[in-house]
């Protein structure tokens, strides 16, 4: 062997044992990309909090000194924490959602949540009058919804994705055709109504944070923080079983059951948000596309806490200008299903495909 050879042979020796050197299993690429993680996500929590002193304090019709002041910064605060649950259940579980499925275009909402919300409130006002919709509110009324939603998803989890057919994309078609249906029936419904039952349904049916309720919050607030801690609890082994069944079952995970798990965390979130505060159908996924493209990692543990701070921020945001700046406070969840829908469109273009 020449010196010519052993020169090679040494330079590829270095050269192979400083990639092995670069080689990580972290989450992030490179400690520039995690300190750059840190300093926008720190940053997009300071405007949150920012937008939410704003929302409470900002404008307030009563002077800071009069005892009027703090019960109007109270009900403010009710819209402010409505808007943390939904912050909370649409990030959490559109992110989760797009894991499991492997695919980064749907949403929860194709498993017809928002339908079937739509359709229990139209059938209410169609077969006992505007009254009963009126009436039909408290905590008996609330737990209705969320167990109908979740039970709706049970079987299609435990009908679907259980069995020797089990499929998760056959699950999500049946979903689509379900929503369809029910679609369908309350639009029909919604036609035979008088001019007056209809505007009485549509507020109902328009999602906005003035629709909760704070006498539900003893109720939503723990069910949403143990989901949501059972959800970051299960981060790493989500990792894993978004690469895929095969992959995830060589790691030792039980790829289905796994599903089926984070699939019922998902629902019980969705149920919670569309029930207390409506239909919020691109909000979940205008979080979820922002959140990937500002956390440049695969570990949910990180993506995670991107998206309840861009969730967050988006809504207080959103509320903060259109109510103080624009003075438009009906048309907020307008505005952002309309970037959510545009984001949605360009996003497809791109993929050419779903």
């Amino acid at each position: 062997m020449n010196a010519l050879e052993l020169r090679n042979k040494k330079n590829v020796g270095i050269d192979s044992s400083l990639h092995s050197k670069n080689r990580s299993a972290r989450a992030f690429r490179s400690k520039k990309e995690e300190k750059r993680y840190w300093i926008l996500l720190i940053s997009l929590i300071a405007m949150g909090v920012l937008f939410s002193y704003g929302l409470l304090v900002y404008n307030n019709p009563v002077p800071v000194d009069s005892p009027s002041f703090i019960p109007v910064v109270r009900r403010r605060m009710d819209a402010l924490i409505a808007m943390i649950i939904a912050a909370v259940c649409h990030s959490l579980s559109t992110v989760t959602f797009q894991s499991i499925t492997n695919n980064r275009i749907i949403t929860p909402s194709l498993l017809g949540f928002e339908s079937l919300y739509s359709t229990i409130h139209t059938s209410t006002i169609f077969f006992f009058g505007a009254g009963a919709l009126i009436s039909f509110s408290g905590t008996g009324p609330f737990l209705f919804q969320v167990v109908m939603m979740v039970l709706m998803s049970l079987v299609l989890y435990g009908w679907l994705l259980s069995g020797k057919y089990g499929n998760l994309q056959l699950m999500l078609l049946v979903g689509i055709v379900i929503g369809t249906g029910l679609s369908s029936v309350s639009t029909f419904m919604r036609k035979l109504l008088a001019p007056s039952e209809f505007d009485i349904l549509q507020a109902r049916l328009f999602g906005s944070v003035n629709n909760a309720d704070p006498d539900y919050f003893p109720i939503v607030i723990p069910m949403v923080i143990i989901v949501a801690l059972l959800l970051l609890a299960n981060a790493k082994k989500l990792n894993v079983v978004a690469l895929g069944k095969d992959v995830s079952t060589s790691f030792g995970v039980k790829h289905q059951s796994s599903i089926i798990y984070t699939l019922i965390l998902v629902s019980v979130l969705m149920s919670i948000s569309t029930a207390l505060v409506g239909p919020l159908t691109f909000y979940g996924f205008l979080v979820a596309t922002l959140s990937y493209q500002a956390a440049p990692t695969y570990d949910h543990r990180y993506i995670f806490p991107m998206a309840l701070a861009i969730g967050f921020l988006i809504l207080t945001g959103a509320y903060f200008l259109m109510y103080h700046v624009f003075n438009a406070q009906g048309v907020v969840s307008v505005i952002i299903e309309m970037f959510g829908g545009i984001i949605f469109l360009i996003v497809i273009l791109r993929k050419r495909s779903l």
